[in-house]
């Protein structure tokens, strides 16, 4: 009962008060009908219903604001990660950016260190390109949580390079249970 309710508040809703925007609802359809990661398409509606409404301050772009969303969701589940995780370390990164350049020289949405393309034999490899940039980040993050037996402050400071310190994961954890709503 209580997703049938979300179903509607999330979608039928708006659509009936006109407020929905007939091109992001035909981009949602697609979403929906290319999301191999989820275990059904109206776990795929409602999340990426639910999701792109958060986002929508900060991706304006309805297209490509549900491409990073069915990206995270279909990395985050690679790696078993939770995907409102991802989006909050990316959230905190990037501010969704995809094109953002650390101070450091991180790179993209999660902010990969370039050197780890020459590590694993791809520079040409662009950490600019979604995919790329989050199956490495995801990667990296899942990598980072198994060390720390699953301990989200150190995984989280060591993904950020700073262990030891709680600045970092603490933003991300608030970014986590205030904006993407996982405990």
């Amino acid at each position: 009962m209580r997703c049938l309710f979300l179903l509607t508040f999330l979608i039928i809703a708006p659509l009936a008060q006109g407020a929905a925007d007939p091109e992001l609802r035909a981009l949602l359809i697609e979403a929906v009908a290319e999301s191999e990661s989820f275990d059904d398409r109206f776990a795929a509606e409602v999340w990426l219903s639910d999701m792109s409404s958060r986002l929508r301050r900060q991706l304006p772009d309805p297209k490509e604001r549900l491409e990073i969303l069915q990206r995270v969701h279909s990395e985050a589940r690679r790696v078993d990660l939770p995907p409102e995780l991802v989006l909050a370390v990316i959230d905190v990164e990037s501010n969704f950016d995809r094109f953002a350049i650390s101070w450091a020289g991180a790179l993209g949405l999660m902010q990969v260190m370039p050197f780890w393309l020459n590590e694993i034999g791809r520079p040409d490899d662009n950490l600019f390109h979604i995919d790329t940039n989050l199956r490495m980040g995801c990667t990296i993050l899942r990598y980072y949580i198994d060390r720390e037996k699953g301990d989200m402050i150190r995984a989280l400071a060591r993904y950020n390079g700073s262990l030891g310190r709680r600045i970092y994961p603490d933003k991300v954890l608030d970014k986590l249970r205030k904006k993407w709503f996982r405990s």
